[in-house]
Protein backbone atom coordinates (compact mmCIF):
# COMPACT_ATOMS: atom_id res chain seq x y z
CA UNK A 1 0.00 0.00 0.00
CA UNK A 2 1.30 3.46 -0.92
CA UNK A 3 0.61 6.39 1.36
CA UNK A 4 -1.85 8.91 0.05
CA UNK A 5 -0.15 12.22 -0.69
CA UNK A 6 -1.59 15.66 -1.41
CA UNK A 7 -1.17 17.04 -4.90
CA UNK A 8 1.20 19.75 -3.72
CA UNK A 9 4.10 18.79 -1.48
CA UNK A 10 5.55 21.56 0.66
CA UNK A 11 9.16 22.05 -0.53
CA UNK A 12 10.45 22.80 2.97
CA UNK A 13 12.36 20.38 5.19
CA UNK A 14 10.66 19.36 8.43
CA UNK A 15 12.32 18.05 11.58
CA UNK A 16 10.02 15.78 13.62
CA UNK A 17 10.46 15.34 17.37
CA UNK A 18 10.35 11.56 17.30
CA UNK A 19 10.34 9.54 20.51
CA UNK A 20 9.24 6.18 19.12
CA UNK A 21 5.77 6.53 20.63
CA UNK A 22 2.32 6.57 19.07
CA UNK A 23 1.88 10.34 18.90
CA UNK A 24 5.27 11.11 17.42
CA UNK A 25 4.87 8.29 14.89
CA UNK A 26 1.56 9.76 13.73
CA UNK A 27 3.28 13.15 13.50
CA UNK A 28 6.08 11.60 11.46
CA UNK A 29 3.56 10.07 9.05
CA UNK A 30 1.75 13.42 8.89
CA UNK A 31 4.97 15.22 8.01
CA UNK A 32 6.00 12.63 5.43
CA UNK A 33 2.66 13.12 3.68
CA UNK A 34 3.26 16.89 3.42
CA UNK A 35 6.93 17.86 3.18
CA UNK A 36 9.54 17.21 0.51
CA UNK A 37 12.10 16.12 3.07
CA UNK A 38 11.69 15.00 6.66
CA UNK A 39 14.31 14.30 9.31
CA UNK A 40 13.79 13.06 12.86
CA UNK A 41 15.29 13.94 16.22
CA UNK A 42 15.11 12.11 19.55
CA UNK A 43 16.36 12.76 23.07
CA UNK A 44 17.88 10.44 25.66
CA UNK A 45 17.19 12.21 28.96
CA UNK A 46 17.41 9.27 31.30
CA UNK A 47 13.74 8.34 30.93
CA UNK A 48 12.65 5.14 32.72
CA UNK A 49 10.93 4.00 29.54
CA UNK A 50 14.06 4.47 27.42
CA UNK A 51 13.10 1.29 25.56
CA UNK A 52 11.22 3.78 23.39
CA UNK A 53 14.60 4.85 21.97
CA UNK A 54 15.16 1.34 20.62
CA UNK A 55 11.75 1.52 18.92
CA UNK A 56 12.68 4.61 16.93
CA UNK A 57 14.83 2.84 14.34
CA UNK A 58 12.37 -0.04 14.05
CA UNK A 59 9.48 2.33 13.35
CA UNK A 60 11.46 4.32 10.80
CA UNK A 61 12.43 1.14 8.95
CA UNK A 62 8.86 -0.16 9.05
CA UNK A 63 7.56 3.09 7.56
CA UNK A 64 10.12 2.99 4.75
CA UNK A 65 9.22 -0.60 3.91
CA UNK A 66 5.45 -0.09 4.05
CA UNK A 67 5.34 3.30 2.32
CA UNK A 68 8.01 3.69 -0.39
CA UNK A 69 6.84 7.20 -1.24
CA UNK A 70 7.42 8.28 2.33
CA UNK A 71 10.71 6.42 2.42
CA UNK A 72 12.01 8.53 -0.44
CA UNK A 73 11.42 11.65 1.65
CA UNK A 74 12.76 10.38 4.97
CA UNK A 75 16.19 11.75 5.76
CA UNK A 76 18.61 11.48 8.64
CA UNK A 77 17.86 10.72 12.28
CA UNK A 78 19.49 12.62 15.15
CA UNK A 79 19.69 11.45 18.77
CA UNK A 80 20.84 13.91 21.44
CA UNK A 81 22.15 13.01 24.88
CA UNK A 82 20.22 15.05 27.44
CA UNK A 83 21.24 13.14 30.54
CA UNK A 84 21.50 16.41 32.46
CA UNK A 85 17.72 16.86 32.21
CA UNK A 86 17.20 13.52 33.93
CA UNK A 87 19.64 14.50 36.66
CA UNK A 88 17.85 17.71 37.58
CA UNK A 89 14.20 16.83 36.91
CA UNK A 90 13.50 14.30 39.71
CA UNK A 91 10.20 13.03 38.28
CA UNK A 92 8.42 9.71 37.92
CA UNK A 93 9.60 9.58 34.32
CA UNK A 94 13.25 9.70 35.33
CA UNK A 95 13.25 8.17 38.84
CA UNK A 96 11.94 4.84 40.10
CA UNK A 97 8.94 6.15 42.01
CA UNK A 98 5.16 5.68 41.97
CA UNK A 99 3.17 7.78 39.50
CA UNK A 100 0.84 10.14 41.37
CA UNK A 101 -0.65 13.62 41.40
CA UNK A 102 1.25 16.44 43.11
CA UNK A 103 0.01 19.28 45.28
CA UNK A 104 0.21 21.69 42.32
CA UNK A 105 -2.32 19.62 40.39
CA UNK A 106 0.19 18.18 37.93
CA UNK A 107 1.19 14.51 37.74
CA UNK A 108 4.72 13.73 38.88
CA UNK A 109 5.43 12.50 35.35
CA UNK A 110 5.74 16.16 34.34
CA UNK A 111 9.37 16.90 33.46
CA UNK A 112 9.66 20.69 33.86
CA UNK A 113 10.88 22.42 30.73
CA UNK A 114 11.21 19.19 28.74
CA UNK A 115 9.31 20.30 25.64
CA UNK A 116 10.81 23.78 25.84
CA UNK A 117 14.30 22.31 25.86
CA UNK A 118 13.46 19.76 23.16
CA UNK A 119 12.17 22.40 20.78
CA UNK A 120 15.05 24.79 21.42
CA UNK A 121 17.62 22.10 20.68
CA UNK A 122 15.62 20.83 17.73
CA UNK A 123 15.57 24.35 16.33
CA UNK A 124 19.38 24.51 16.51
CA UNK A 125 19.67 21.22 14.62
CA UNK A 126 17.02 22.37 12.13
CA UNK A 127 18.89 25.60 11.52
CA UNK A 128 22.09 23.71 10.70
CA UNK A 129 20.22 21.19 8.53
CA UNK A 130 18.32 23.78 6.51
CA UNK A 131 14.96 22.79 8.02
CA UNK A 132 12.40 25.46 8.85
CA UNK A 133 9.54 23.35 10.26
CA UNK A 134 9.50 21.62 13.64
CA UNK A 135 6.78 19.00 14.16
CA UNK A 136 5.80 17.80 17.64
CA UNK A 137 3.07 15.63 19.14
CA UNK A 138 2.06 18.05 21.89
CA UNK A 139 -1.65 18.03 22.62
CA UNK A 140 -3.85 19.94 25.05
CA UNK A 141 -7.06 17.97 24.42
CA UNK A 142 -6.21 14.53 25.77
CA UNK A 143 -2.98 14.93 27.71
CA UNK A 144 -1.79 14.73 31.32
CA UNK A 145 -2.00 18.40 32.22
CA UNK A 146 1.49 19.42 31.13
CA UNK A 147 1.69 23.22 30.69
CA UNK A 148 4.41 22.90 28.03
CA UNK A 149 1.89 21.05 25.81
CA UNK A 150 -0.46 24.02 25.57
CA UNK A 151 -1.03 25.74 22.23
CA UNK A 152 -0.19 29.17 23.64
CA UNK A 153 3.13 27.84 24.96
CA UNK A 154 4.08 26.52 21.55
CA UNK A 155 2.97 29.65 19.72
CA UNK A 156 5.04 31.81 22.03
CA UNK A 157 8.03 29.54 21.54
CA UNK A 158 7.64 29.70 17.76
CA UNK A 159 7.92 33.47 17.92
CA UNK A 160 10.95 33.31 20.23
CA UNK A 161 12.75 30.75 18.06
CA UNK A 162 12.14 32.72 14.86
CA UNK A 163 13.41 35.92 16.49
CA UNK A 164 16.37 34.26 18.17
CA UNK A 165 17.52 32.50 15.01
CA UNK A 166 16.61 35.45 12.76
CA UNK A 167 14.83 33.09 10.39
CA UNK A 168 11.23 31.84 10.19
CA UNK A 169 10.80 28.65 12.26
CA UNK A 170 7.34 27.08 12.13
CA UNK A 171 6.20 24.83 14.99
CA UNK A 172 3.52 22.39 13.80
CA UNK A 173 1.43 20.41 16.31
CA UNK A 174 -1.05 18.30 14.29
CA UNK A 175 -2.46 16.60 17.41
CA UNK A 176 -3.00 19.76 19.45
CA UNK A 177 -6.80 19.81 19.40
CA UNK A 178 -7.70 16.15 18.91
CA UNK A 179 -8.13 13.37 21.47
CA UNK A 180 -6.51 9.92 21.41
CA UNK A 181 -9.39 8.31 19.53
CA UNK A 182 -9.06 10.96 16.85
CA UNK A 183 -5.31 10.32 16.76
CA UNK A 184 -6.03 6.67 15.89
CA UNK A 185 -8.45 7.92 13.24
CA UNK A 186 -5.85 10.31 11.84
CA UNK A 187 -3.28 7.53 11.52
CA UNK A 188 -5.83 5.37 9.71
CA UNK A 189 -6.50 8.21 7.28
CA UNK A 190 -2.80 8.74 6.69
CA UNK A 191 -1.73 5.14 6.17
CA UNK A 192 -4.65 2.77 6.64
CA UNK A 193 -4.26 -0.65 8.20
CA UNK A 194 -0.53 -0.75 7.44
CA UNK A 195 0.22 2.32 9.57
CA UNK A 196 -2.11 1.13 12.32
CA UNK A 197 -0.22 -2.17 12.45
CA UNK A 198 3.13 -0.38 12.75
CA UNK A 199 1.83 1.76 15.60
CA UNK A 200 0.31 -1.16 17.48
CA UNK A 201 3.32 -3.47 17.12
CA UNK A 202 6.38 -1.24 17.08
CA UNK A 203 5.71 2.03 18.93
CA UNK A 204 6.13 2.46 22.69
CA UNK A 205 4.13 4.62 25.08
CA UNK A 206 4.15 2.77 28.43
CA UNK A 207 5.81 4.75 31.22
CA UNK A 208 6.94 1.50 32.86
CA UNK A 209 8.89 0.40 29.76
CA UNK A 210 6.93 -2.86 29.45
CA UNK A 211 7.08 -4.52 26.01
CA UNK A 212 6.14 -8.14 26.71
CA UNK A 213 2.44 -7.53 27.46
CA UNK A 214 0.48 -7.41 24.18
CA UNK A 215 -2.92 -5.72 23.89
CA UNK A 216 -5.22 -4.81 20.99
CA UNK A 217 -3.84 -1.29 21.07
CA UNK A 218 -0.17 -2.24 21.37
CA UNK A 219 2.43 -3.20 23.97
CA UNK A 220 2.64 -1.95 27.55
CA UNK A 221 1.81 -2.58 31.18
CA UNK A 222 -1.81 -1.63 30.61
CA UNK A 223 -2.15 0.25 33.91
CA UNK A 224 0.07 3.35 33.79
CA UNK A 225 -1.55 6.65 32.67
CA UNK A 226 0.03 6.45 29.22
CA UNK A 227 -1.27 2.92 28.62
CA UNK A 228 -4.73 3.77 29.94
CA UNK A 229 -4.97 6.82 27.67
CA UNK A 230 -3.86 4.84 24.64
CA UNK A 231 -6.22 1.93 25.42
CA UNK A 232 -9.23 4.19 26.00
CA UNK A 233 -8.56 6.02 22.76
CA UNK A 234 -8.32 2.74 20.87
CA UNK A 235 -11.64 1.52 22.29
CA UNK A 236 -13.42 4.77 21.36
CA UNK A 237 -11.91 4.59 17.89
CA UNK A 238 -13.02 0.96 17.39
CA UNK A 239 -16.53 1.72 18.68
CA UNK A 240 -16.86 4.75 16.39
CA UNK A 241 -15.70 2.71 13.40
CA UNK A 242 -18.21 -0.04 14.23
CA UNK A 243 -21.02 2.50 14.54
CA UNK A 244 -20.09 4.03 11.19
CA UNK A 245 -20.21 0.63 9.50
CA UNK A 246 -23.53 -0.21 11.11
CA UNK A 247 -25.02 3.09 10.07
Amino acid sequence: MNAAAPADIDPRTALVLFSGGQDSTVCLAWALSRYARVETIGFDYGQRHRVELACRGVVREALVNAFPRWGARLGEDHLLDLGLLGQISQTALTDDRAIEMQANGLPNTFVPGRNLLFLNLAAVVAYRRGASVLVGGMCETDYSGYPDCRDNTLKALQVALSLGLDTPMTVETPLMFIDKAQTWSLSEGLGGAALQAIIREHTHTCYQGVRDHVHEWGRGCGSCPACELRAQGWQRFVQAAASARAG
